[in-house]
């Protein structure tokens, strides 16, 4: 639904309040062989953002933030023992068949710890695209104000939000924390999916604005026609 809203929005910018020559020449820079990579990273972020979303709520439900309440370590170690990640507990199979995906669901210890290994590397992702938009030269003279933007928003929303988790973590999750640390992730999601809009090139809205200058062209060469033979009618006059 908000992806349909930001594109509606940008077709109706795009066809509306500006030429077609002008939003022709504002795609055409988009589909530029050199944000081709950056186009897709941001795909793939939205996906990432959105499954670490999805792990934090696995978090809540389970009350796994009330365990291991530090980071980044989570006992004596990075992670917990592997015995406790893949507890034979939570499995209800004979064979234990089912073992590993409950534990991937309903294991607190398990459910923290890939929380933590999605959260990082959302956190390493969009810093890397960001510095890859950044200290790229062939990006960065290629990637609309707009959109650069939008990735150094992507990076504050993503600033503050790995300060919410932390925090939510080691304070044993305060319910205003955690509310804080669930919004924004929404929120980093958002922001995302906002940078993704100013860098995806609609092809529908490209072939409209493909139409629109082609039919002007036959205008535009019929006043040129037009004002040639004017002017030696306007000489015989003078």
């Amino acid at each position: 639904m908000l992806w349909n809203g930001l594109s509606i929005l940008r077709d109706r910018r795009l066809l509306f309040n500006s030429t077609p020559a002008k939003a022709h020449a504002q795609l055409h820079r988009l589909s530029s062989p050199s944000l081709s990579v950056f186009r897709k990273s941001v795909a793939g972020l939205a996906l990432l953002v959105f499954t670490t979303a999805m792990s934090g709520g696995l978090v809540a439900g389970l009350d796994a933030g009330l365990i291991y309440n530090e980071f980044p370590r989570m006992g004596a170690g990075l992670t917990p023992p592997k015995s406790e990640l893949f507890s034979v507990f939570y499995s209800r199979r004979p064979d234990h068949s089912d073992l590993w995906w409950r534990n991937m669901l309903e294991n607190p210890s398990t459910v923290q710890l890939d929380h933590r290994i999605l959260a990082t590397t959302s956190f390493s992702a969009i810093l890397a695209l960001w510095a890859y938009s950044r200290f790229n030269p062939r990006v960065k003279a290629a990637l609309p104000k707009t959109a650069a933007k939008g990735m150094m928003g992507v990076v504050h929303l993503l600033m503050v939000q790995v300060t919410l988790g932390i925090s939510t973590l080691i304070y044993l999750v305060p319910t205003p924390l955690a509310s804080a640390h669930q919004a924004g992730s929404l929120a980093l999601l958002t922001g995302v999916m906002v940078l993704g809009s100013r860098v995806w090139v609609p092809k529908r809205t490209m072939a409209i604005l493909k139409k629109k200058l082609a039919a002007r062209s036959p205008r535009t060469s019929r006043i040129v026609h037009s004002a040639g033979h004017s002017a030696p009618l306007a000489a015989k006059t003078s």
